[in-house]
């Protein structure tokens, strides 16, 4: 059976088995089943304690339940594992292990038993030790997060991959509030079988999916690893954020997960050689998902940059110089054209400085005449002064057929802005609190 078909069972499954349910949300199994109400498919409880649980019929063991299920999900302790596991011989085409105590802690024969079974009855394990996947399209949720805890991102174009579920909650709740989406969600934790690798492989066929956020802690074949994160690139945005950067954070990589994270200057070198994407810092790859969620990438760097308030816009051109982005001075005709248009006191450069006494339209200007000069927009709207007003953003609505560029906002996170932000990104402008920020969203829209 190929990668992507053997993938489908994890995340487009008919039917799943949960072993381990719970009546309550204060046992995991219990978290797992109430997230597991609203899947479209057939769900089985499996705890021979209970007759019923959350209105479903619950049965005695894997032996009793109807049918071959397309996914198990395990929720007992390690040391029952392997004999649960053994029980799944025709039962079970994929099983997600979400216990910890495997080689993370040490217990590398155990992990190796529970692989070894996996490839003998030849089912796909996802795990151990890890959070589970997340897919909307799909009505399948399997973290042991209720939602109250972790309000799950709506549908969109991003999907996740994970070693760590901790670092998978966290990018799931930041990409919720750039207000982009998310296509599928995967932690894979120790990757006893199912890696990066064979997750990449399956987001590159998913429609659905535009943009892939990988958080890595350690590798296995490093080679394996150029290649399909190279073909994964040439289909998606892949953006990368590696952890293990130095001996303390290896040393963190191997308790957390039980792989070697390998030499990190050896990593970043290697992904640069290749074109693979690989952001500093978490923030940075937020701000890169938030754009390429919105926007498509164009490549360039020409930047035009066009603000209400000077030290504003000298920040945001500080940025671009650090980030590899020309500045590139107004074609004289361009210059000597809008500088009949505008006030005098306006200073028409690049920055463009609209100053304290701008007017909505006054962007709308500046861009229909610079829009074949430039790749990319970095538009500043400071919305203290009177003359912003909330009708910009269906200004920029209107001309936005006619300007296919990359276009990115910075406008303050402040009450007078609230409404005028949100209408922005209803059109896929992405807003930024800082000059700094919304130039680095652009930079990943122009590579």
């Amino acid at each position: 059976m190929d990668n992507n078909k053997s993938l489908d069972y994890l995340f487009k499954p008919k039917s799943i088995a949960l072993i381990g349910a719970a009546h309550s949300e204060e046992k995991l199994g219990g978290v797992i089943l109430k997230n597991l109400l609203k899947f479209r498919g057939r769900v089985y409880p499996i705890n021979p304690k209970y007759g019923e649980l959350m209105g479903l019929k619950s049965y005695g063991s894997m032996r009793d339940i109807p049918e071959a299920v397309d996914l198990t999900i395990v929720m007992r302790p390690a040391s029952e594992v392997p004999e649960i596991l053994n029980g799944l011989a025709g039962k079970s085409k994929s099983v997600i292990i979400a216990a910890s105590g495997f080689a993370e802690i040490g217990q590398t024969g155990l992990q190796e038993e529970v692989k070894k079974i996996g490839e003998d009855i030849g089912v796909r394990i996802l795990g151990p030790n890890c959070m589970g996947l997340y897919n909307p399209y799909h009505n399948l949720d399997t973290f042991f997060l209720p939602y109250e805890r972790l309000k799950r991102p709506k549908k969109g174009n991003v999907s996740v991959v994970s070693q760590s579920g901790a670092i998978l909650s966290c990018l799931l709740s930041a990409v919720r509030e750039t207000n982009a989406g998310v296509s599928k969600a995967i932690g894979y934790g120790n990757a006893v079988d199912i890696d990066e690798l064979d997750i990449y492989e399956y987001f590159a066929g998913d429609k659905n999916t535009d943009v892939v956020i990988s958080y890595i802690e350690s590798l296995g074949d490093g080679r394996k690893f150029i290649e399909k994160a190279k073909m994964l690139s040439a289909k998606k945005s892949l953006l990368i954020l590696k952890a293990g950067k130095g001996a303390s954070g290896q040393a963190a990589a191997f308790s957390h997960t039980g792989r070697l994270a390998g030499k990190y200057e050896v990593f970043h070198s290697i992904l640069k050689q290749f074109g693979i994407r690989e952001t500093a810092d978490f923030d940075e790859l937020i701000d890169a998902v938030k754009a390429l969620s919105y926007q498509r990438p164009a490549g360039g760097n020409r930047v035009c940059i066009i603000t209400n308030g000077g030290g504003s816009g000298v920040l945001a051109a500080d940025e671009c110089v650090i980030q590899g982005l020309e500045v590139a001075k107004l074609p004289d005709d361009k210059a000597e054209k809008l500088r009949r248009v505008f006030p005098y006191f306006y200073g028409v450069n690049n920055p463009i400085d609209l100053t304290a006494q701008v007017k909505d339209e006054d962007y709308i200007t500046a861009l229909n005449e610079l829009k074949d000069d430039y790749d990319g927009f970095v538009i500043i709207a400071l919305p203290n002064v009177m003359g912003i007003t909330e009708r910009l953003a269906d200004m920029i609505k209107t001309v936005r057929p006619d300007i296919d560029k990359p276009m990115v906002f910075h406008i303050p996170r402040n009450g007078v802005a609230k409404k005028l932000i949100s209408s922005l990104e209803k059109i896929k402008i992405p807003v930024y609190p800082s000059p700094e920020r919304s130039v680095r969203g652009l930079k990943a829209l122009l590579e």
